[in-house]
């Protein structure tokens, strides 16, 4: 459970207040909770529709694009052909999510070092980029996670620090509603949506936690670690997207540590505190990336040839580079959670594992019980249909408009 928390638990809940600016408070609070369900609900179809093909193939665990191709083969005619093909998508979401992921990181790092040490040094934003940049390939050069620990184990204890002083800065005075939007613009919505996928959703860690757990069905039980970790991340999420918004209101940027008072020695202490934790956490965020490029894509055309080693941290450089690159293009905190929450959660989170459910189940239950899942999946997956193409389209307009 402490895993799944932590996994949820990064630069996303810092840009919550900015997603209630986007709907309004009221409005935020409830398609939070509404979101945070849905997630959790296709989480925890994805995990039975798993459960249910190893039980048939007797194997005793999947990855997430494993369970996708054995439930496409097992499904409707129409789509068994596009079983092999699904390994491929999945995997292509999930190194986009996770490099975009690596994007904001940079752009978070950069952001809150540049506003704590402007007084002392005031560089450009992209400079502060140009120098975190050799530390970020060095630290990512790291192959094996079980060295990244001690890191990790740090980097928690900065965040929870980091969080107390941002509730201080909270609560430390009468909170007011004045000037604050119950309900915001509508076409600023999909930003909010964008925002709220990226924070909550962690589809990316579920299946290798639950594989990993002792008794893994302690993880699906109604009051087991999935439903109360979810409880815990939504209500925390909530929390800080609502108080965050009704304490700075219009003055929120992409990140409440942006919004800050940099006068203050604590308030400098907690961007510097924080920029560290991510920089740590980075590399955890990036091995995903470099793991399906490397050993899904690379490794096996390239295993003839010497110096494997060394084309494995090119591999790793290239990776680097890219998100690097991407994030001094676009250096726009907010817009970059929204653009991948929106264009690759609203696939792995809520889209894929509904036609997953369908595939899985389809020669197993009865008419009645195929009717109402078909409806609810279809749901699921137009909700993840739309908000991809409006959440992207809206992010991408506003990047446009930014730079234009």
């Amino acid at each position: 459970m402490l895993h799944l928390l932590k996994g949820s638990l990064g630069t996303g809940i810092l840009a919550m207040p900015r997603a209630f600016f986007n709907a309004g408070y009221v409005i935020g609070l409830i398609a939070t909770f509404v979101i945070g369900l849905f997630c959790t609900y296709c989480m925890r179809i994805l995990v039975q529709s798993e459960y249910e093909l190893c039980k048939r193939r007797r194997v005793p665990s999947m990855s997430y694009p494993a369970t996708a191709e054995a439930a496409l083969e097992e499904g409707p005619m129409w789509l068994r052909p596009f079983s092999r093909a699904s390994i491929h998508i999945i995997n292509a979401f999930l190194m986009i999510y996770q490099m975009g992921t690596c994007c904001v990181y940079v752009v978070f790092i950069a952001s809150n070092l540049h506003l704590a040490l402007k007084t002392w040094i005031d560089l450009d934003l992209k400079v502060y980029m140009a120098i975190i940049l050799l530390p970020l390939i060095l630290v990512n050069y790291i192959r094996n996670l079980k060295f990244l620990a001690p890191f990790s184990t740090l980097a928690n204890i900065l965040m929870f620090t980091g969080f107390a002083i941002i509730l201080y800065y909270i609560f430390r005075e009468p909170l007011t509603f004045e000037g604050r939007a119950s309900v915001g613009a509508i076409e600023n919505f999909p930003l909010f949506f964008g925002t709220v996928l990226f924070a909550l959703e962690s589809i990316g860690v579920i299946m290798p936690l639950e594989n990993e757990m002792k008794t893994p069905k302690s993880f699906m039980r109604p009051f087991g670690v999935l439903n109360i970790a979810m409880i815990i991340i939504i209500v925390l999420y909530a929390g800080m997207g609502f108080f965050g918004y009704v304490r700075y209101g219009s003055l929120i940027k992409g990140s409440i540590t942006l919004s800050l008072p940099t006068q203050e020695k604590l308030g400098k202490a907690v961007q510097i505190l924080l920029a560290i934790a991510i920089f740590f956490t980075h590399p955890i965020q990036c091995y995903v990336a470099i793991d399906i490029a490397w050993n899904e894509y690379i490794s096996p055309v390239i295993d003839k040839y010497r110096f494997k080693l060394l084309w494995e941290y090119v591999v790793r450089t290239i990776v680097i580079l890219l998100t690097f690159v991407l994030a001094v293009t676009i250096p726009e905190l907010d817009l970059f959670i929204s653009l991948f929450g929106a264009f690759c959660l609203s696939g792995l989170g809520l889209a894929f594992p509904a036609i997953i459910q369908i595939c899985a189940f389809w020669k197993i239950v009865g008419p009645r019980e195929k009717k109402i899942m078909l409806a609810k999946n279809i749901c699921l997956v137009l909700i993840g249909a739309l908000g991809l193409i409006v959440g992207t389209y809206t992010s991408l307009r506003d990047i446009v408009k930014k730079f234009s």
